[in-house]
């Protein structure tokens, strides 16, 4: 299993220029402060539907998802723009859909669009298809952020549920993260659709994290085993929700981290390596009751591991396992700069289960050490991203965007 690819200062230092590309800001050259930051938090939307993800161009314009409506833009006067989506948008999209936990996910905008390549890519659910797919579509946007044109779909083969089963209702399991890496490539995560043949399948891309150029194509350095799909970064997922990457000034910068949602048990945050597999494998496991042949829900971190190193001895290892009350792990962010103090260069991951963000410490290795909750008010965030100004931004299932600034 090879190591990820190498990543330059220079990749790394485009990629943090833009929120959404999950590269937190580098981390000051002096010592970090000891002390812990105090938050102030303020609301800056509510009402919404559903938001999933927020992304901001270089020059402040904030675009979010709802996963029922699509993409829109809030300009710097406040004012909110529909751009793409369901009737009511300046460019409708016929064929999108939202069902069960599937619908509009993740926004990333492109590394260059401060030279002029004003490119946005959604993750979305779509009928183009029979059956269905996820997607991933690649659109412009105008110079004062009020409209889109020229959408391109990039990736449209990712795998979709499409009936109930046993264990869960159609649309389950989509994953939905788009991220650019510092590496100027994009970054897109994939569920396992309560399938559960589908994360070890490796012609397949459900239950997988992709690596691709910015026309969907497969990048290069990937290393996926002989015989899968060129695209696949890792494989053996269950439902990864969250992606960023290792900030400057740390070891191994740029390396991938997974926020992925454990079933009733084990929830994982893992530092991903080219073609290595996670080990999430719900098939045929002896003495567990499997309705429709997903094992999934069927046992605990002993009989149904998210990580099976029985099976898959070379699987990735985890940096951090959360067994505890309150799971269903999502968002990932390495938050960083001056003002988060002992924080800068932390990792933040949200668990929904348990209302709150986790700030976790990792070792040069890329394991947790050391652990705290983020002191906000409980709810169930979706989104984590790093504003141009440094501050964090966050989007909850109460229907609110918020800006968290620290003192």
């Amino acid at each position: 299993m090879s190591k990820f690819p190498a990543f330059t200062l220079a990749g790394i230092i485009c990629g943090a220029s833009i929120a959404l590309a999950a590269v937190s800001l580098p981390a000051s050259a002096a010592a970090p402060s000891a002390e812990t930051p105090r938050l102030t938090r303020t609301v800056v939307m509510s009402g919404l539907q559903n938001p999933w993800d927020i992304a901001f161009t270089p020059d402040g314009v904030m675009l979010f998802t709802e996963k029922c409506r699509g993409v829109s833009a809030r300009l710097a006067d406040g004012k909110v723009v529909r751009l793409f989506g369901i009737s009511g948008s300046a460019l409708v999209a016929p064929d999108v859909f939202c069902q069960g936990q599937s619908g509009v996910h993740g926004i990333a905008v492109d590394p260059d669009f401060a030279k002029g390549k004003r490119d946005i890519y959604v993750f979305m659910t779509s009928n183009l298809r029979t059956p269905a797919t996820n997607r991933v579509v690649r659109l412009t946007l105008n110079a004062d952020a009020t409209s889109v044109s020229r959408r391109s779909d990039i990736i449209e083969d990712i795998a979709f549920k499409q009936l109930p089963n046993g264990v869960g209702g159609a649309g389950s399991h989509s994953g939905g993260a788009v991220r650019f890496g510092p590496d100027g490539f994009l970054w897109v995560t994939s569920g396992d659709n309560h399938n559960a043949t589908l994360p070890q399948d490796l012609k397949r891309i459900g239950g997988k994290v992709l690596r691709v150029n910015r026309d969907g194509t497969a990048a290069p350095g990937n290393n996926t085993p002989a015989g899968g799909d060129p695209r696949i970064f890792t494989y053996g997922h269950r439902n990864v929700q969250g992606i960023t990457f290792r900030p400057a000034g740390q070891p191994n910068a740029g390396q991938p981290f997974t926020a992925e949602h454990g079933p009733n048990h084990s929830d994982e945050v893992t530092p991903l390596v080219a073609g290595g597999n996670a080990g999430w494998d719900p098939q045929k496991r002896p003495n567990l009751r499997c309705p429709d042949d997903y094992c999934g829900y069927a046992g605990d971190p002993t009989t149904m591991p998210m990580t099976d190193t029985q099976r898959f001895p070379e699987a990735m290892r985890p940096s951090w396992v959360h067994n505890g009350s309150g799971r269903g792990m999502s968002a990932a962010l390495f938050v960083g700069g001056d003002a988060w103090k002992a924080w800068s260069g932390r990792l933040l991951v949200s668990l929904m289960g348990g209302q709150r963000i986790v700030a976790l410490q990792l070792d040069a290795s890329g394991m947790t050490v050391a652990d705290a909750t983020v002191k906000l008010p409980a709810t169930r965030t979706r989104a984590l991203v790093q504003g141009p100004d440094g501050n964090l931004y966050t989007a909850n299932d109460d229907g609110e965007i918020w800006r968290v600034v620290p003192d």
